[in-house]
């Protein structure tokens, strides 16, 4: 689907003096690098439902990236409209059996996410999540104790959700009511596809209880600038390798924040970190991954986890607690 485009500011700090990252045919490449990949490490006959979130993505490649020169996020420029975008992932046709294995792999791995959100919370309560999908980190939230609400633009997401026993809300956290509050939200896996980030964490705050938590994990965009150089010449195997691991090839996002722009946009909007945790793309591999590319990725990642931890991992979580005292100190400079 071809989506309309506007020229884009940073989504994180709203500067327009951005630096050119990557054009079109640079992209181009990747995208060919990354088919290239996974065809060695795919069976035969592999269907194109398994292919999802691996080659094949919501959105098309970006037509160039630039970078932010005073916070460092990486964003697309110029991008997909924001209302268009949305209604793509609202109308996106889901297949049924891709959504079951994506909540059985995903429900084993958002356990990790459901144990460090109670552990920087100091326990369980009640929880919304931003792009609950198929519901798999309520049902993991669920096992450790919290009460865990979703809300998605995709009906049939939603449905999928619903059909398992989960409480899920069709549309964005704007329409959700605000008079209910949450102990945490979080938003796994999508911030950096939203087109409103700001809004959305103003809309986040409305909801969350005073020193309530809000959770990201995104993609990190600093880790991918760091190699994207390094994609062609001596290491460009190493590079590509490390990227296409992590879903970073042929950079399928919107925006790649780093922890530094992250911070920045959630202290701007009354938010104090309380910690940043860098991490490695969730497991992909399934029944038509061939065996030593299974343990390639799962080999690779844990050498990630131990040489580019925290600010330089691939993927960031940050944890932020709502202060209303610094809310209305933000507000009054405004």
């Amino acid at each position: 689907m071809n989506l309309p485009y506007e020229l884009a500011a940073c989504p994180a700090c709203d500067s327009r003096d951005e630096e050119q990252i990557a054009t079109r045919e640079k992209i181009i490449r990747e995208v060919e690098s990354l088919w290239e990949f996974h065809l060695r490490r795919l069976r035969p006959g592999t269907p194109r439902r398994s292919l999802t979130d691996r080659v094949v993505f919501s959105q098309d490649p970006p037509l160039r990236l630039g970078r932010c020169r005073v916070c460092g996020t990486l964003y697309r420029n110029p991008r997909e409209r924001g209302r268009e975008l949305l209604h793509l992932y609202a109308e996106e046709e889901l297949d049924p059996q891709v959504l079951r294995a994506l909540f059985d792999a995903q429900r084993r791995s958002y356990a990790t996410q459901a144990r460090r959100l109670t552990s920087i919370v100091g326990g369980v309560g009640t929880a919304l999540e931003v792009g609950s999908y198929v519901g798999a980190f309520q049902a993991a939230g669920r096992e450790m104790g919290w009460r865990v609400e979703g809300v998605d633009v995709n009906p049939q997401a939603a449905r999928f959700a619903r059909d398992g026993g989960f409480q899920v809300h069709e549309g964005e956290i704007g329409t959700l009511s605000a008079d209910r509050r949450y102990d945490a939200i979080t938003i796994w896996n999508c911030f950096d596809q939203l087109p409103r980030p700001r809004d959305t964490v103003r809309a986040a705050r409305q909801r969350l209880k005073p020193g309530g938590m809000l959770a990201l994990r995104v993609p990190n965009g600093a880790f991918y600038a760091a190699l994207q150089p390094h994609l062609e010449g001596p290491f460009a195997a190493i590079a590509r390798g490390m990227l296409a691991h992590n879903n970073m090839l042929g950079f399928p996002y919107r925006t790649g924040y780093t922890a530094r722009s992250l911070e920045r946009l959630l202290r701007s909007e009354g938010f104090v970190v309380a910690a940043v945790l860098g991490d490695t793309l969730v497991p992909t591999a399934d029944r038509w991954t061939r065996g030593w590319a299974h343990w390639e990725g799962r080999v690779v990642k844990r050498l990630l986890a131990v040489v580019a931890g925290g600010s330089r991992a691939p993927w960031i979580e940050l944890y932020a607690r709502y202060d209303p005292h610094r809310t209305q100190s933000v507000q009054a400079n405004e």
